[in-house]
C-alpha cells in the first residue's frame, strides 16, 4: 500500500484493469459499475474538467453528491491535481452550505440536478449572491461526457492536504477538519491490517461517503487495496442485504443503526450471509443485545470501535476474539496508536479508573480550518488529541467509552453512568433506541431523562422502565427521572445521537414553563 491512492488507482488499473472497482446500488436495486480501468478514466476525465476551470495545488472542491459513481471519480480526480476533497452531505440546506462554502472560500460546487425530490442545483445557484468567491456550479446532469485528455499529476505529495470535512455536529457548531495524504493512508493502512483485509475482499459501504466513515473506512480502503466496493445511493435494508448477498460483500463498517436495520431483515427472512466475515460498528457503542443478535442472524463477527473525524480509527475489537469482549468494549489500541485516559489536571490515571480520554496517533488531522484556537486546545501539550470523551482502560488494554464530557449528569454530586444505563434500557424488548440526557433541576442540579424510540409493537411506561431497571440491580440514584417516548431521535448522517438537541428541548421547555 505504498504511495499515495491515485498511484494505487493508476497501478490497479494496469493489473486489474476489468476487476469491478465500484458497484453503485440504487433506488430498488438497479446497478451501475466501473471497473478499475474504467474509474482511471472517469477520474481523470474529471482532473482533466477541473484543471480547466483552473483548479490547482491546495484549492478545495465541493461537491455534494449522494453515493453514486461520479463521487468516487470526483474524489480521485481531485487528488491528482493536488486539490482538497470537500464532500458535503446531501441533507445540508442553504443554512449549512453558506457556512461551510463560505469557510472554505470554495470556487468550484459540484451537485446532482435533483436528488430524493430536492432540487439541489438551484439551490446551488441561489447561493452565488452570499458566496462571491462561488465562481462555478457544475451540475453531474450536465458535466461533460469527455474533457481535454492531458493526463495530469497522479501522484499527490503525501504532506498535501487531501480531505476537508466538517464534522458532523453531533455536539453543536460543526468544524472544518483538514487531513493529509499521509495520514488517510497511514489510518487505511493500519485499519486494514487489523482487519486482515485483502484485495480478495468485497467492501460494502452504506454510510454517506461524505462522511469519514464512507470515505476513508469504504472508498480509500477498497481503492488502496484494489478491492471491490460496493455503494448505495439510498439506504434501503432489503435492498442493501440483497446487494450484499449477490456481490459476496465480506467486510461492513458503519453505524450502529445500519447494522439493526440488516438484522431486522435477516431475522425476517430467517437467511445469513455468508460471504459476510466482519461487521465493525462504529459512532455509537453498540447495545449489547443487538450485537448479540446480528453475530447470530448475520453469520458475522460484530464489534466495536473508536474513531474521530480528527484522530481516524483508534481502536477496535480484535478478529478472533472473544465475542463478549468485542460487543462489551471499544477494542483496543491499533497499531502505532496509544491511548490514555486523564484527570483535569492532565495526571494519567491507572486502569479502570474513569476520565479524559486522549489519543496519540500517527494519523492526527492538520487541525481545523482557520480556528488555530479551537485546534490548540484539541490537543494536549504533550501532542494528544482530546476526544471530549469520557473513558476507562481496564487492565487488558480494552477501551470503554463512557459517556461524552458534555453529556456527564451530574445528579446531586453522584454522576450517572449514562451509557451503561442506555445499555439496561436497551435490552428491554420493547425498546428499538434510547437516549439519556440531563435536565435542568433546582434542587439536585441535574436529573436523567431518557428519551425512547419503541419497537413497533412496544410497550413501556414510566413504572415499566423503573421496575425493568430494578429487576436489572441499577443503583436507584442512577435512574432516569423521566421517561419521553418518541417517534425517533435526531442522528447525525453518520448514526450519532445528537444529545445537544435533545438537552436544547428539554432547556427551552423549562423556559417556556417558567414563563
Amino acid at each position: 500500500m505504498s504511495g499515495s491512492i491515485t498511484s494505487s488507482l493508476a497501478r490497479h488499473a494496469r493489473g486489474r484493469a476489468d476487476t469491478p472497482a465500484v458497484i453503485e446500488v440504487g433506488p430498488g436495486g438497479t446497478r451501475r459499475s466501473l471497473t478499475f480501468a474504467e474509474l482511471d478514466t472517469a477520474s481523470r476525465r474529471w482532473a482533466a474538467t477541473l484543471a480547466r476551470l483552473g483548479v490547482g495545488t491546495g484549492e478545495p472542491v465541493a461537491y455534494q453528491l449522494p453515493n453514486v459513481l461520479d463521487f468516487v471519480a470526483i474524489s480521485l480526480g481531485t487528488m491528482m491535481l493536488g486539490a482538497v476533497c470537500e464532500p458535503l452531505m446531501p441533507i445540508f440546506r442553504e443554512r449549512e452550505l453558506e457556512f461551510m462554502l463560505g469557510a472554505s472560500a470554495t470556487r468550484v460546487l459540484i451537485v446532482p440536478g435533483t436528488f430524493r425530490g430536492h432540487d439541489h442545483l438551484a439551490m446551488a445557484r441561489g447561493l452565488h449572491a452570499q458566496l462571491p468567491d462561488l465562481r462555478h456550479v457544475v451540475c453531474l446532469d450536465d458535466a461533460p461526457a469527455e474533457a481535454p485528455s492531458a493526463p495530469p499529476p497522479s501522484d499527490p505529495r503525501p504532506e498535501l492536504t487531501a480531505q476537508l470535512l466538517f464534522t458532523s455536529g453531533s455536539t453543536g457548531e460543526p468544524k472544518g477538519v483538514l487531513q493529509t495524504h499521509r495520514a488517510l493512508q497511514q489510518a487505511a493502512l493500519i485499519h486494514t491490517r487489523h482487519f486482515r483485509l485483502t484485495a480478495k475482499d468485497v467492501i460494502y459501504v452504506p454510510s454517506p461517503l461524505a462522511h469519514q466513515t464512507g470515505f476513508l473506512y469504504g472508498m480509500w480502503i477498497a481503492l488502496a487495496l484494489g478491492a471491490t466496493q460496493v455503494i448505495q445511493t439510498t439506504w434501503e435494508p432489503e435492498i442493501a442485504f440483497d446487494a450484499m448477498a449477490q456481490t459476496g460483500v465480506s467486510f461492513v463498517q458503519a453505524a450502529t443503526p445500519f447494522l439493526a436495520d440488516l438484522v431486522r431483515v435477516a431475522q425476517t427472512r430467517e437467511r445469513t450471509l455468508p460471504a459476510l466475515k466482519t461487521f465493525v460498528a462504529t459512532g455509537a457503542a453498540i447495545p449489547r443485545e443487538l450485537a448479540r443478535e446480528a453475530r447470530a442472524a448475520l453469520g458475522a463477527e460484530v464489534g466495536g470501535a473508536f474513531g474521530t473525524t480528527e484522530s481516524c480509527l483508534g481502536a477496535a475489537f480484535v478478529p478472533g476474539e472473544d465475542p463478549e469482549r468485542a460487543w462489551s468494549t471499544d477494542g483496543r489500541a491499533l497499531e502505532d496508536i496509544t491511548l490514555r485516559v486523564t484527570d483535569d489536571d492532565g495526571n494519567t490515571l491507572p486502569a479502570g479508573a474513569e476520565g479524559n480520554f486522549e489519543v496519540l496517533t500517527p494519523t492526527l488531522f492538520e487541525g481545523y480550518l482557520n480556528r488555530p484556537e479551537l485546534t490548540a486546545q484539541a490537543l494536549t501539550p504533550d501532542g494528544y488529541y482530546r476526544t471530549g470523551d469520557l473513558a476507562r482502560i481496564d487492565a487488558d488494554g480494552y477501551l470503554h467509552i463512557t459517556g461524552r464530557v458534555k453529556d456527564v449528569i451530574n445528579r446531586g454530586g453522584e454522576k450517572v453512568p449514562v451509557v451503561e444505563v442506555e445499555q439496561v434500557l436497551y435490552a428491554h424488548p420493547s425498546v428499538r433506541e434510547v437516549a439519556i440526557v440531563a435536565m435542568a433541576d433546582e434542587r439536585l442540579g441535574e436529573r436523567a431523562c431518557a428519551f425512547v424510540v419503541l419497537e413497533p409493537d412496544g410497550e413501556l411506561d414510566f413504572e415499566a422502565m423503573q421496575r425493568h431497571l430494578d429487576a436489572q440491580h441499577v443503583a436507584k440514584p442512577y435512574w432516569p427521572e423521566r421517561l419521553e417516548l418518541v417517534d425517533e431521535l435526531p442522528h447525525t448522517p453518520s448514526g450519532k445521537i445528537q444529545k445537544f438537541l435533545l438537552r436544547e428541548a428539554l432547556a427551552l421547555e423549562r423556559k417556556a414553563i417558567a414563563k
